[in-house]
């Protein structure tokens, strides 16, 4: 398999060699900040976990950057993009901002392999923890206009696939993944309020 300069410098920084021969080069996660993206810490977890760790306790051992969480269930063999020379037991903590312009109730449907959990203004919204096949899982929350916190906590446990997908449908829209670039504040997020 030939490889172009770019595609040999994204197998370096992803660690697995063998892995991405075989597979397509993933085009999501990356450990370059992305501005106005979500930020999420990556840590080791204790073999046999069942459940998403406490963070508190945890060292962070890296960072990866997103603008959105769309990884269908794939054997995880393929890795999580932007781990590097880990495929089981380690977990992410997800944190950024986003904005709503239109007040209204959003679904956010969570699908997950294994755990994870979706926080919006530090309320649980939706809950899929556990050790589990693929499996999605819905919540709501009528969000007033401005800017919000999200944070997203996922766990991979043991083999054999990976899987980390949140949608969103806001007013008269059908479930699509959720990006930050979809619900970035406008230039000047002042004058809209002051209407």
């Amino acid at each position: 398999m030939s490889l172009a300069p770019t595609s040999l410098l994204l197998l370096v920084v992803c660690g697995s060699l063998t892995a991405l021969d075989q597979n397509p080069v993933p085009t999501f996660g990356t450990t370059v900040v992305i501005p106005g993206g979500l930020k999420g810490l990556v840590y080791h977890v204790r073999n046999g976990s069942t459940r998403l760790p406490d963070f508190g306790k945890l060292e962070a051992l890296g960072v990866v950057y997103t603008s959105e969480l769309n990884i269908e269930p794939q054997d995880f063999r393929r890795g999580f993009p932007g781990v590097t020379r880990r495929f089981e037991w380690f977990a992410i903590d997800y944190r950024g901002n986003f904005w709503i312009e239109r007040p209204e109730l959003y679904e956010f449907r969570l699908t997950s392999d294994d755990g994870a959990r979706l926080y919006i203004d530090d309320q649980l919204i939706v809950d899929n923890d556990g050790i589990h096949q693929p499996e999605e899982r819905m919540g709501s929350l009528r969000l007033a206009q401005g800017v919000h916190r999200l944070r997203l906590t996922y766990f991979q446990g043991p083999r054999f696939q990976v899987a980390l997908v949140l949608k969103v449908d806001g007013p008269g829209e059908s479930p699509h993944v959720f990006s930050t670039e979809e619900f970035r504040p406008p230039s000047n997020p002042g004058l809209v309020l002051s209407h």
